[in-house]
């Protein structure tokens, strides 16, 4: 599976792009490989942009007066589910202790004031940012894969909570859950990467197409 990237054309998406790496090596220093509970943390954190926006929309929608004709606001909101989801999932599988789940809520803590912030005085870079945040999750969620196909991660039964909610049979295995948390991400991207264009008013309403995204095989998280 390529992993798409999207080509930062403005400081805008530069900046963007920058916070992702900066975030990034927090995971890094953590939690390395081990991507159970590297994708506890990073989902828990991946469920605040979606209901930071969503809310934000809605109450915008309120004060206007307006309809939201794009239906963001619903998209937004099933991203935020979609990321509470994956955090549920992986809770079950990684088991984190005492000391993760204390951090899984520092981190939660400082990141939505930080994203709340950036997303009510510039929403487009906040979007860019979370489309470069899933494309990052989608490199994870390869080498996760990797791992297992290779061995060096037991690829155990998928726990009953994955099963009911991507509805996998009952042989379904961890790696059948990290290929569809995977393809939600790349979900999450591309939706990300649209709405910060058009919010940049940059005339492409399909993320990806022509040159804005490229498939980087190469690239890693």
């Amino acid at each position: 599976m390529e992993n798409e990237t999207f080509r930062p054309k403005s400081k805008s998406d530069r900046v963007a792009l920058l916070l992702t790496m900066f975030f990034r090596i927090f995971a890094d220093a953590f939690f390395s490989k081990r991507y159970g509970h590297r994708a506890v943390v990073l989902e828990t954190i991946a469920g605040v942009p979606g209901m930071v926006a969503g809310m934000w929309t809605h109450l915008k929608s309120l004060r206007n007066m307006q309809q939201d004709e794009k239906g963001w606001i619903k998209e937004l909101l099933d991203e935020a589910e979609s990321e509470r989801m994956h955090l549920m999932i992986f809770v079950e599988i990684a088991q984190p202790n005492m000391l993760e789940r204390w951090l899984i809520l520092a981190a939660q803590f400082c990141f939505w004031h930080f994203y709340f912030v950036l997303y009510v005085f510039f929403p487009a870079t906040a979007h860019r940012m979370v489309g470069y945040f899933e494309e990052q999750a989608v490199i994870s969620y390869t080498e996760y894969l990797n791992c297992i196909q290779n061995g060096e991660i037991e690829n155990v039964s998928a726990p009953k909570i994955a099963r009911d909610y991507y509805k996998l049979p009952a042989t379904a295995r961890l790696s059948d859950v990290v290929m569809a948390v995977r393809a939600d991400e790349m979900g999450h991207s591309r939706a990300n990467h649209r709405m910060a264009t058009e919010l940049k008013g940059d005339g492409v309403n399909d993320i990806p197409s022509g040159e804005e995204i490229s498939p980087s095989v190469n690239s890693r998280r």
